[in-house]
This record gives structure tokens, sequence and C-alpha cells, in this order.
């Protein structure tokens, strides 16, 4: 079966196909398609923001669509700080790569030099106008990671700059120096949403 995944970001779609691997599933990109349909993403959540853009490019191109949302969350920070699904925006301006680590690791100055965070991701697969699956299950979330003031000293990778600013708990390591294959466990319930579309539909 082959599904659109609604995205352009090359980083996104490798950490998809790592995350789906052995299943019958070919993974087409945003990149793959051509020209691409202007998507207002004005949801409150990353569930509404997969969904409005799963419906959009289904209604564009016609084909099989996936679309995922993630909201960046902090434990012990207030509403009014918590970047939600607008990790990018802030105060009205959409940051660069590098003005998001500049205002990230400030923020994590703010909080003692670290934050407990958190990935709450959803997904959204489009079939037909009538066959709509989604999902904002907690086992589609990433781990709960430090974010730090100090960047790691390696330039920022395509379509993950924060990574320079991540921590994983348990081992105490900046995300670029694990492998990347403790990454992709990260998002094992990607695999299990899919897996359950196979047997609901026969895909």
């Amino acid at each position: 079966m082959t599904l659109l995944f609604g995205t352009g970001n090359p980083a996104k779609l490798n950490t998809m196909r790592e995350s789906l691997k052995g299943l019958d599933i070919e993974l087409l990109s945003l990149r793959d398609m051509g020209k691409s349909p202007e998507v207002d993403e004005s949801g409150s959540s990353p569930l509404e923001n997969a969904r409005i853009k799963a419906l959009s490019y289904y209604r564009f191109y016609g084909v099989p669509v996936f679309s995922l949302d993630s909201g960046l969350y902090f434990e012990n920070v207030p509403d009014e700080v918590q970047p939600g699904v607008h990790v990018r925006n802030v105060g009205g301006k959409h940051l660069s790569d590098d003005e998001m680590i500049a205002y990230y690791s400030a923020l994590a100055r703010e909080y003692g030099g670290k934050l407990t965070a958190r990935y709450k991701n959803a997904l959204c697969l489009v079939l037909s106008e009538n066959e709509v699956y989604q999902s904002m299950d907690e086992s589609l979330w990433g781990k709960a990671f430090y974010l730090t003031d100090t960047p790691h000293k390696s330039p920022h990778r395509e379509g993950f700059p924060l990574d320079r600013l991540s921590v994983d708990i348990e081992s105490g390591e900046y995300y670029f120096d694990l492998p990347q294959s403790v990454e992709t466990d990260m998002n094992t319930g990607f695999r299990g949403f899919f897996e359950n579309c196979l047997k609901e539909k026969s895909l």
C-alpha cells in the first residue's frame, strides 16, 4: 500500500519510515508530489492540525494520505508559556532554526537550566471522505526528555533544530549522541496505529 505522508520534511519522513519498517506500506512525501496546497494549520491541538492537514492533502491529491502533528509541552510551566502546537511561532513571529535554539535555551535558563519536556503527537489517516482514522493516544507521544540551556556543539539537523537542546533523561546524552535506533524507539506507537488500520481495512 502506498501512502502519502503529508510532510516535506526529510527528517520526519526518514523517522516514520524507520518506525514502519516491515509493514507493507510505501511512503511518499510532499516532495514527491510536485505542487502542494497551502494549508491553514489553525487548530488548537496536534489532533486538530493533523486532521486539517490530512483532509486538505487528500482533497488536493485524491490519494490515501496521513499527517502527523506535534505539540511541545513542559512540566511546571504556566499555560501562557507552553509552546503547544506553536513551537516556531513566538510573540507573533515565525522563528528560524537559530532563533528557536536561542529562544528555548533562554527559556530553559529561566527555569534553572533545564525543563522537563514532551512532544505530544497526533496522527490522522484519510482513505476517503468517510474513512478517517485519527488518534492522539499517549502511545504516540515521545518520551519525556530535558530541554537544556546549553546547545550541543554540532550544527542542528534539518527539521529537528531543538535536538541540539534535547537530552535523554536516562542516559544524560544529547539526542545528537544517541543511536538512531533509540530515537526511533521513542515513536513505536506510530507503528501500532498503522498496524491497527491494516487489520481493520486490509490495506
